[in-house]
């Protein structure tokens, strides 16, 4: 009985194998056709060669030997292939994946290709297919919108598959930010309609609330253009370019082309008139502080702005940094002096140990000295009182 379990077990276990090679091959006939001649030589060995070469004498010698070494060259002939493909299956693998499954995932080159040849119906039914088996996919969520809004021009249908999309539970930030500026580009670019750019991106500050998305939204929301400004770019008019000065470089000093001077207190009011309406705008209060600073010379002032910045926990790394090297940079500039710029560098080693940024602020710590002596030795030179034109006076100077 057990004997029986025992042959049972290995006929599953062998005909498990079989069916899983078969799979596994490229040529199932051309298999099962080996796996008939392999039995066959066997069938040979065991039955016709073993006993010749069992009973011993010469027959053993000359006829036994001989053909076993027959049977186990066709046998060769059969596998050799397969053997070697064995041998250097290891090797092939680390380029060609092996027999592990690729994963499976949505394909849209037909959606796409579809999409280039102008059959857009065609290409959203594509999408739509490979949605169907991969519902969660965002990569098709997008090129379903992307399609609908720029080339069916229905860009209500593509706000509904947005909105679908970022009310998915477990869709990670940055897709919902990704969607969601992707929908206000299409307002300002398709519509004209800076409102609805406004309400995608005030979509991302209540969804994804004290991030960096969520302040990189309220940026965008501050430069947002005018639809007056964006209806002007559909007519645009010539303008008359009047021809310019002749011999510009000969003309003397007085009457050289001058640019057209830019009054800092009205500069000054209206950032400030800006950042009331839009504080998260960092773009402008980088200006104001550096306005603050080389204009007015008031260095408090541009650091309590860059404060703002810095401080700022939604910002993201890169901005920090270069924001404290600003402030160092103002510092050093408007003789604050070695140490306070000394502290604002290792700020950066502070927050940001271990980074690329922190081995940057480590470097110009050890030259600080350096770039301040640089400073002085030009503030010197630019207070200094010269003679104007000594090398163009006539005569030496005479006693008097």
């Amino acid at each position: 009985m057990r004997g029986l379990v025992v042959l049972l077990v290995s006929g599953a276990f062998a005909a498990w194998l079989m069916i899983r090679a078969l799979r596994r091959s490229e040529d199932p006939p051309r298999l099962v056709f080996k796996w008939v001649l392999t039995a066959g030589m066997l069938w040979i060995l065991i039955r016709k060669v073993a006993p010749i070469v069992a009973s011993g004498g010469l027959a053993a010698a000359l006829i036994g030997i001989p053909l076993t070494a027959v049977c186990g060259m066709v046998l060769a002939i059969i596998w050799a292939r397969s053997i070697s493909a064995i041998a250097a299956k290891p090797l092939s693998s680390l380029y060609d994946g092996g027999d592990e499954e690729p994963e499976q995932g949505p394909f849209y080159s037909i959606a796409h290709a579809k999409r280039m040849r102008g059959l857009y119906a065609e290409a959203v039914a594509e999408v739509r297919k490979q949605l169907d088996r991969f519902p969660d996919d965002v990569e098709g969520q997008l090129l379903l919108a992307e399609i609908q809004a720029e080339n069916l021009n229905d860009l209500e249908g593509a706000e509904l598959t947005i909105r679908r999309l970022c009310q998915r539970p477990g869709l990670l930030p940055r897709n919902t930010a990704a969607a969601l500026n992707s929908l206000a580009d299409w307002h300002l670019k398709l519509a004209q309609d800076p409102e609805g750019a406004r309400r995608a991106l005030e979509k991302i500050i209540e969804l994804l609330p004290e991030s960096e998305y969520s302040a990189l939204a309220a940026q965008r929301i501050a430069h947002l253009a005018k639809a007056e400004h964006l209806l002007s770019r559909h007519d645009i008019r010539p303008i008359a370019i009047k021809p310019g000065i002749e011999n510009v470089g000969l003309l003397p000093e007085d009457q050289q082309p001058k640019a057209p001077e830019v009054d800092p207190a009205r500069l000054a009011t209206e950032y400030v008139r800006h950042l009331q309406a839009h504080p998260m705008d960092t773009e402008v209060r980088e200006k104001l502080a550096l306005l603050y600073a080389d204009h007015y010379g008031r260095l408090n002032l541009a650091a309590d702005e860059l404060e703002q910045l810095i401080s700022d926990p939604h910002q993201p790394p890169k901005r920090v940094v270069h924001w404290l090297n600003l402030l160092a940079d103002l510092q050093i500039r408007h003789g604050a002096g070695y140490d306070a710029a000394r502290q604002t560098l290792q700020r950066i080693i502070d927050l940001y140990p271990g980074s690329a940024a922190a081995q940057v602020a480590r470097n110009r710590i050890d030259l600080l000295k350096l770039e301040l002596k640089r400073r002085d030795a030009v503030r010197s030179v630019r207070l200094g009182e010269y003679e104007q034109d000594i090398g163009l006076k006539r005569g030496l100077p005479h006693k008097p």
